[in-house]
């Protein structure tokens, strides 16, 4: 890959062949899009190696990196003496080093002249499942390694359903270390057919299968002479092609107030990132809960007004009409609204060290919105090496079931299959103040369906006895409790 180079006399710089001032490079650079990826799979994979093998061989690393890459290769590389170990770009922690494996979650960054990446270096391990899920969370596309010695494992498949249940729309299947299989096309081919009627159940639109070797680098930046029968791109060529526009969500228009801004007293708007949807200027908008509507007036950002906005844009609404918005509230269309209620089935990630006490209230912390919760029941829990579905009354670390949630308040939500940031969630313990578990919605559930009572607690003014002059004190109490997610009626 040609890098820029910089002519100093006039301020340009070449790249690709093509002659560009500095200011117009960094322009083009800046709207690149950006591609974030994991790496999964059995520990010695290869993961670390790859992803240092790609930083190294696409020219992406600084010479102070090459240096300290170098020179731990001797120290405590793996690679056999002389050559370099790729996988210490990743495994940063001394215990990776030590024992050669990952623990935790390494992100990398680099660009290219086409797109700007994200890699998250998952750990192998089952113990490490939720750093695996803390990885996956924001990833457009998943890189499941296998070693080409030994095909698809239990491994793989664990890996494989994390990520279908995460939701990523791109998979990558990277047979590795083919260097040890003599490039044998037969060896691949068995792979790629045990792992397709594997991941078939799964409803996953694009799988790229590619046979490679991150320790010798074939395929990984460029098509490698070795495998003359494998007709598709490099892994990096795949990267910097596959379309992950429509990844979004962009029919359900999506906007959670995260705060109001008064700056002064003519404008009042409200801040935030768009989940889904597009809105445009003279949209006629509506809030939940209120159910108020009104048009959007002016879509405000820093860099000045747009005609129109789409996701992950932050921008602030200004609307024709004074209506009163909250933080944690929603703007909609009127012709397209999320399910509101204060129960859902949803699939769980127990994340905690400390097991689950059903009996326990959460904090239910759902795109702005942040109310008590608790687990009426539960349907299942998956066992993610066998897929087995058995019965269970509660969650240990790592572990993964179906239950059925109760809000103290209405959330405003969507299934996660159809929109990832209004269909996902997570469950904060209220006195440790722990991400306890993360949660992604499958389904309203109707009040039938509960097997516990779902009533909200009632507070009787005039049964119990309060005088006027104390009253405006409770409501005042009532309000701060219901801004940390506490749902109390109150009667006079």
């Amino acid at each position: 890959m040609n890098q820029p180079q910089n002519n100093a006399q006039n301020e340009e710089i070449v790249v690709e062949g093509r002659r560009m001032s500095i200011e117009e490079y960094l322009d083009q650079d800046e709207r690149k899009d950006l591609l974030r990826l994991l790496t999964a799979g059995s520990v010695d994979d290869g993961k670390s190696t790859l992803i240092g093998r790609l930083l190294f061989d696409s020219k992406k690393l600084y010479e102070d990196q090459l240096s300290a890459l170098e020179r731990d290769s001797r120290r405590v590389g793996n690679a056999g003496a002389g050559k370099i170990d790729y996988a210490l770009l990743c495994d940063g922690l001394k215990a990776e080093r030590e024992q050669g494996i990952t623990i935790d979650v390494a992100y990398r960054y680099f660009s290219t002249n086409k797109r700007k990446f994200i890699i998250a270096d998952t750990p192998g391990h089952e113990q490490y499942t939720r750093n695996m899920i803390t990885g996956g969370s924001t990833a457009n596309l998943a890189i499941i390694l296998v070693d080409a010695r030994t095909g698809v494992i239990t491994q793989t498949k664990r890996h494989t359903y994390l990520c279908s249940l995460l939701g990523i729309r791109h998979i990558v299947l990277a047979v590795n270390k083919m260097d040890l299989e003599d490039y044998s096309q037969d060896v691949f081919n068995r792979i790629v057919k045990d792992f397709t009627a594997f991941i078939e159940p799964f409803d996953i639109p694009d799988v790229r299968c590619i046979p490679l070797s991150a320790l010798e680098g074939d395929n990984v930046v460029s098509r490698s002479e070795r495998t003359p029968w494998y007709e598709g791109p490099s892994l990096l060529e795949y990267l910097e092609t596959v379309e992950i526009g429509n990844d979004h969500n962009l029919k359900d228009f999506r906007f959670p107030v995260q705060y109001v801004l008064r700056p002064d007293l003519d404008f009042r708007g409200f801040s935030g990132k768009v989940a889904s949807g597009i809105v445009r200027k003279g949209d006629r908008v509506l809030a939940l809960p209120s159910g108020k509507e009104s048009r959007v007036k002016r879509i405000v950002t820093y860099d000045g007004d747009l005609d129109y906005a789409f996701p992950p844009q932050s921008v602030t609404l200004q609307l024709e009409d004074e209506i009163d918005i909250s933080r944690g509230e929603m703007i909609v269309h009127p012709d397209n609204l999320p399910e509101v209620g204060r129960s859902f089935e949803a699939m769980l990630v127990w994340m905690d060290e400390e097991p689950m006490d059903v009996k326990k209230s959460f904090y239910l912390k759902h795109t702005t919105n942040l109310t008590r919760c608790k687990i009426d029941h539960f349907d299942y829990k998956i066992n993610v090496n066998t897929l087995e579905r058995t019965a269970t009354d509660h969650l240990e670390l790592n572990e993964i079931a179906c239950a059925t949630l109760l809000t103290a308040k209405e959330v405003f939500f969507d299934a996660y299959k159809d929109d990832k940031p209004t269909g996902a969630f997570i469950l904060i313990d209220p006195i440790t103040n722990n991400t306890s578990c993360v949660g992604m919605i499958l389904r309203p559930v109707s009040q039938e369906d509960l097997r516990e009572s779902d009533a909200l607690p009632v507070l009787d003014l005039n049964k119990l006895g309060i005088a006027p002059e104390h009253r405006p004190a409770i409501r005042t109490a009532v309000a701060e409790l219901r801004r940390q997610g506490l749902e109390i009626l109150v009667r006079e």
